[in-house]
């Protein structure tokens, strides 16, 4: 029987590496993009052990050619579109840049696929952000979106756009709205990986205090490499659909402090200090989610829950 071959779109970040991982391993040829792969180092695939395993190729997501001729030559039967601009943060000093990279590229995609008239499966990353203050409600998949961010405006224009191209065209489109879900690959401007880092270099004798932006915030954090799952399991139903990722489970940005610095024996309250300069123009105070469709129809649920990842994340910088 032919391997299954995938293309994913930002297999240089956190969810690519991982997303590649899974599918060498299901026996996939896989194929990631960059836009110069040959002068790319690909670290995270290096950390992961599966450099070699995967190929990689160039492709410019500003040029619709070169997006056509990319999808042409690998042939895949899956798509996964995990790049484009990936901090809440920076979307607010970079809005342009960020609708660009997240809702147009995804246009250019889509249409590549319609295109060729191919069966492709196609993998769209949205984002829990999208909702906005859930407050007390758990959003699902029929929650409204209030964005708050560029970023998850961005993000929002691409779902509405994947639900637009599957209705319309019937391409085998879908979302995942995934809420935060970390591991050691995360870049160190997310706060999770600021955090266990910060504690981890306290711990060994650093005497500067941690600086973070609100303190007062709530959120699901999951364990990335078991998201990746369920990635590839929306992409192998019957009928194309969107699916919340989550835990569902919220606990305090706090909580993860205490978690984390107390794997090191530290107490946070006396190196940490809340920056007025830090906070974003404007936030989210709580991210709560129901991720009960996709138990019921994927059969997914998170193994691991978010004392679980503080600890995997802290004994990686400890290694």
């Amino acid at each position: 029987m032919q391997a299954k071959r995938a293309l994913i779109c930002g297999i240089s970040g956190q969810d690519g590496a991982y997303l590649a991982k899974f599918l060498v391993e299901k026996g996939y040829v896989v194929i990631g993009t960059s836009r110069d792969a040959a002068a790319s180092s690909f670290a995270n695939l290096q950390k992961l052990g599966i450099r070699h395993a995967v190929e990689t190729v160039s492709m410019s997501t500003s040029d619709s050619g070169s997006v056509l001729s990319t999808i042409r030559n690998a042939a895949p039967d899956e798509i996964y579109y995990l790049a484009g601009q990936s901090s809440v943060g920076l979307s607010f000093e970079q809005p342009v840049e960020t609708m660009e990279s997240i809702a147009m590229v995804l246009v250019r995609l889509l249409e590549a696929i319609r295109f060729l008239d191919c069966p492709i499966r196609f993998y769209n990353a949205g984002t829990s952000e999208c909702f906005g203050d859930t407050g007390n409600q758990r959003a699902n998949e029929t929650t409204p979106f209030r964005p708050r961010s560029p970023y998850a405006v961005a993000k929002a224009s691409a779902h509405q756009l994947i639900g637009t191209y599957r209705e319309a065209y019937g391409l085998y489109a879908c979302t995942g709205i995934l809420f935060n879900h970390e591991s050691p690959l995360r870049l160190e401007r997310f706060v999770t990986q600021k955090i266990v880092r910060g504690a981890a270099q306290i711990a060994r004798g650093g005497s500067e205090k941690l600086q973070l932006g609100n303190l007062d915030i709530y959120r699901d954090w999951g364990w990335a490499p078991e998201y990746v799952e369920a990635m590839w399991l929306m992409l192998q139903q019957d009928r194309a659909d969107d699916f919340v990722i989550a835990t569902g489970e919220t606990v305090s940005l706090r909580h993860f402090l205490d978690r984390a610095f107390r794997y090191f024996d530290l107490d946070w309250n006396e190196h940490v200090i809340s920056t007025p300069g830090l906070q974003r123009p404007s936030d989210i105070r709580i991210g709560s989610a129901d991720p009960s469709k996709a138990k019921a129809v994927l059969g997914w649920s998170a193994k691991t829950h978010v004392d679980g990842v503080v600890d995997k994340m802290c004994e990686a910088v400890s290694s």
